[in-house]
């Protein structure tokens, strides 16, 4: 009888959205999870894309956004007005009911868009552009809010004297970074100023109109994300995770895994009073956001606050509905825009106890060599915890060692009711990563592995698309040809998908 109520009221939902179009500005991500709930809640939904968005970037979705069929698919024009009219047109007479964010790269189009058709919206923030990660310092300071020190430039000599008496190391960035791309910890001033130079040489070749450089004090403590969605400036925490790293490889920061808070810890409390107080200093008021919180030895400090749903191409979607007892971002991001009744519904922060135990794991590789059986990722798929695994790596692949989320070799999603069944499989897991995840035909010593020069380093921040967005090595593909290719994407101010290739099991 609840599942046929259930279907019903489903089926009267998508019948009530019915003659309604709605809008995700680059669909990317898990912004394609956004369109897909969109869908599913019989909207019919339009994809818009901004212009700086490759054709190639686009496909990266997460698997049940793949073969999804837009009503329509528009390109950003010369103006919002334009822009506008376009999707006016698409429509084709549907009532526009509201315009979301998909991407990080869409943040500022979904911003002017959704004030220029009228529909919930964030509007435009009087400090400057919301995803200016400079422009959100400011703002949060100037709310009394503990913020980075920090010196924004598009010439060295604009952030010399910063970098100079700031204590080593200090975090070097682009100014519109997504996910931990771009990003690098430099340990002398030589270093940070060749960082810096190679960032805005990067964008410049781009055509990059808002090319900047961050240098930035390096925040140490734990590193969380906060993630919420928002209606008429109320708030409702939907999850609080912490990044797992450790030193691995010879890398400073590597990332093992994504594991949930408990909301009434008492670190929770903290982060969640931090995180209200960031999102209203920067007035978002409609939709989903995904802020970074590193605590430190004086309280919370942001890092960043994404104006958009949590990245990692969706991974932990399956993971956050089992904790919560059936909901996740993507779908309340939808109707943060689109359904009062629904976004009331939510709890004001999310349950406590987990409704299970669970945690999204970063597969890391101590080996190196090209892939001819992968016996990990089976034996990983039959343990009674396993929920997904989203990997590029496969036979034939080459996979280097882990030294950053570049070369992780795969994201897996653990989840049970019973927490000492999820903790001996994670065990096991990170038992079998030392033994070897897989069988290489040809394997590389690892004395003798040499990590590129340009490997951008976590830098004691995390984004995760935006996981955002990892990358895993494909075959034929170098540490250094992907740095570069992300340096020159996200000077663009485009995020990378989660995986060329990649697929979820």
């Amino acid at each position: 009888l609840k599942q046929g109520l259930s279907s019903a009221f489903r089926r009267s939902r998508s019948s009530a959205m019915a003659g309604k179009a709605l809008i995700v500005v680059d669909p990317i991500s898990t912004g394609g999870s956004v369109a897909v709930e969109a869908k599913n809640k019989g909207f019919s939904v339009i994809a818009c894309w901004t212009s700086d968005l490759t054709d190639d970037f686009r496909t990266h979705v997460p698997e049940n956004a793949k073969g999804l069929k837009y009503t329509a698919q528009v390109e950003e024009k010369a103006t919002v007005g334009e822009t506008a009219d376009a999707v006016k047109a698409a429509a084709k007479g549907l009532t526009i009911a509201a315009v979301i964010v998909g991407g990080e790269s869409g943040v500022t189009l979904a911003d002017h868009l959704s004030l220029e058709l009228g529909v919930r919206t964030n509007g435009i923030f009087p400090g400057g552009d919301r995803r200016n990660k400079s422009v959100q310092q400011r703002a949060v300071k100037a709310s009394g809010l503990r913020a980075v020190r920090e010196a924004l430039g598009r010439k060295w000599a604009e952030v010399e004297e910063f970098v100079s008496r700031e204590p080593m190391p200090v975090v070097v960035k682009p100014v519109e970074s997504a996910g931990s791309d771009g990003v690098k910890l430099c340990k002398s001033k030589d270093e940070a100023k060749a960082h810096f130079e190679l960032l805005m040489e990067s964008q410049r070749k781009c055509g990059a109109q808002g090319a900047a450089v961050l240098c930035q004090e390096f925040l140490k403590g734990k590193e969380y994300v906060v993630d919420c969605v928002s209606r008429d400036g109320v708030h409702k925490v939907l999850m609080i995770w912490v990044y797992d790293k450790r030193p691995t490889n010879g890398a400073a920061f590597v990332y093992y895994g994504m594991i949930p808070v408990d909301s009434k810890s008492q670190e929770a409390k903290i982060l969640i009073d931090y995180t209200l107080g960031v999102l209203k200093a920067l007035k978002l008021d409609n939709g989903p956001t995904h802020g970074e919180v590193m605590m430190t030895m004086d309280g919370p400090c942001m890092v960043e606050m994404n104006c958009r749903s949590h990245g990692w191409d969706g991974a932990w979607v399956p993971l956050a509905r089992k904790l919560t007892g059936g909901y996740a971002q993507p779908e309340c991001a939808v109707d943060s825009h689109t359904d009062a009744a629904a976004f009331a519904k939510l709890p004001a922060v999310f349950p406590s106890p987990f409704k299970a135990a669970g945690q999204n794991v970063m597969l890391v590789s101590f080996f190196a060599g090209t892939v001819r059986a992968t016996p990990g990722y089976d034996k990983m798929k039959k343990m009674p915890s396993f929920i997904a695994l989203q990997t590029g790596v496969g036979v034939g692949s080459k996979v280097e060692l882990t030294v950053d989320l570049f070369t992780a070799v795969g994201v897996l999603v653990l989840a049970h009711a019973d927490k000492a069944v999820l903790d001996a499989d994670l065990a096991e897991v990170r038992s079998m990563e030392k033994a070897g995840l897989f069988l290489f035909d040809e394997e590389v010593d690892p004395m003798q592995f040499e990590p590129s020069p340009d490997t951008i380093q976590p830098a004691g921040r995390r984004r995760s698309s935006s996981f955002g967005e990892t990358s895993v090595v494909a075959t034929g593909v170098t540490p250094t040809q992907l740095y570069t290719t992300a340096a020159l994407a996200l000077a663009c101010g485009v995020i990378a998908g989660m995986v060329l290739g990649k697929k979820i099991v």
